[in-house]
């Protein structure tokens, strides 16, 4: 997922959005674990995700950044 797809969502869309990721990580961990992962770059990916996701999320919390769905800051 991009920033800038991430800065579209309103604050309960990215919330939601992490526990999905969370969710997804923690399946995608389990798969590479029993040797079923096809692709072990997926787990990369979606542990960045997630941390961009709770980067915008501090910001949010900071001050540093609007809540307003859709707003570019």
């Amino acid at each position: 997922m991009k920033m800038w797809e991430i800065n579209q969502l309103s604050r309960e869309d990215i919330e939601q959005q992490l526990e999905d990721l969370v969710e997804e990580h923690q399946n995608l961990r389990f798969q590479h674990a029993t040797k079923q992962l096809d692709n072990p770059l997926l787990l990369r990916s979606v542990r960045r995700d997630i941390a961009r996701i709770k980067t915008i999320l501090h910001e949010l919390d900071l001050k540093i950044r609007s809540e307003k769905a859709g707003g570019n800051n």
